[in-house]
C-alpha cells in the first residue's frame, strides 16, 4: 500500500491560541506527517526548507483566512523558500511529482464565499495565487479543504471534521470510494494495533466485516462491468 509523505506547512501567528489549529495538530499527531509551523522557525535556512519540500510526496498549505489571505508568515516563507530558480527555473521539475493542497478555515460560512454572497468572492478566486505556484512548479492540485466557522460546530460535526482532515493529509487522491475504503481499512487495522481483547473485543469483527463489505461492493462493481458489457455488444 502505498505511503504518503505529507507536509503540512502551517501559518498562524497565535498558533497557541487557536482553538482549530491546536485541534487539527491533534488530529495531524495520529498521521505519519511533517507538522511544519513556519513562525516558530526564526532564521529560515532556506537550502533545508527547500530539501524538506523535495522530501515530500504531498506538501499542504494551512491557514485562517485573513482578509482574503494567508497570514504575513506563509508570505514571507513563500518569498524566501519558493525562489525562482527552485520553483521552474533551473530546468529541475524540483517540485512537479508532489501533490499540492490547502487548508484554510474561515470565521464566516462557506456559503458566503460566492457571486452575491456576503463576501462577493468564491475561495477558488481566493486560493488562485497558491494554485498558480503550483501550476508553475507543475504539480498536482487538490481541492481545497475548507473549515469553516469550526467555533460552532457540535462534537459530531467537529469529529467528521477530523476524520476528512486526516483522509486529507493521508488518503491517495483521487477521493474514490475504492480510495476511501483503503484508507479506512488501513486506519482500522493501525489502531487495532493498542488494544488488546479486553479492550476492543468486538474491534476484529468489525475490520472483518468493513473488509468482507468492501469485497463485496468490489464484487458487485465487476458483476455490473460485465452486464454493461454484455449490453453494449
Amino acid at each position: 500500500m502505498l505511503i504518503l509523505k505529507t507536509l503540512v506547512v502551517v501559518s498562524h501567528p497565535k498558533i497557541n491560541d487557536s482553538q482549530t489549529q491546536q485541534f487539527l495538530l491533534q488530529g495531524a499527531k495520529l498521521q505519519d506527517v511533517t507538522w511544519h509551523h513556519v513562525e516558530e522557525l526564526g532564521e529560515i535556512d532556506v537550502d533545508k526548507e527547500q530539501a524538506l519540500l523535495m522530501d515530500s510526496d504531498r506538501i499542504i498549505f494551512q491557514f485562517p483566512l485573513y482578509w482574503y489571505a494567508a497570514p504575513s508568515g506563509l508570505k514571507d516563507w513563500e518569498d524566501k523558500v519558493l525562489t525562482r530558480n527552485f520553483v521552474y527555473g533551473d530546468g529541475d521539475d524540483n517540485l512537479g511529482d508532489k501533490e499540492f493542497g490547502i487548508v484554510v478555515n474561515t470565521g464566516m460560512p462557506q456559503k458566503e464565499f460566492q457571486r452575491g454572497g456576503t463576501e462577493n468572492i468564491t475561495l477558488d478566486e481566493v486560493m488562485a495565487p497558491y494554485h498558480a505556484i503550483a501550476d508553475r512548479a507543475k504539480m498536482q492540485i487538490m481541492p481545497t479543504f475548507v473549515i469553516s466557522q469550526f467555533q460552532y460546530q457540535d462534537d459530531q460535526e467537529q469529529m467528521q471534521t477530523l476524520i476528512d482532515y486526516q483522509r486529507y493529509l493521508t488518503q491517495v487522491y483521487p477521493d474514490t470510494l475504492t480510495n476511501r475504503q483503503a484508507w479506512f481499512e488501513r486506519e482500522f487495522t493501525d489502531r487495532l494495533k493498542y488494544f488488546n481483547d479486553t479492550d476492543c473485543t468486538e474491534c476484529e469483527t468489525l475490520l472483518n466485516t468493513f473488509i468482507q463489505r468492501r469485497e463485496d461492493v468490489e464484487q458487485l462493481k465487476s458483476t455490473i462491468g460485465l452486464i454493461k458489457q454484455g449490453e453494449d455488444e
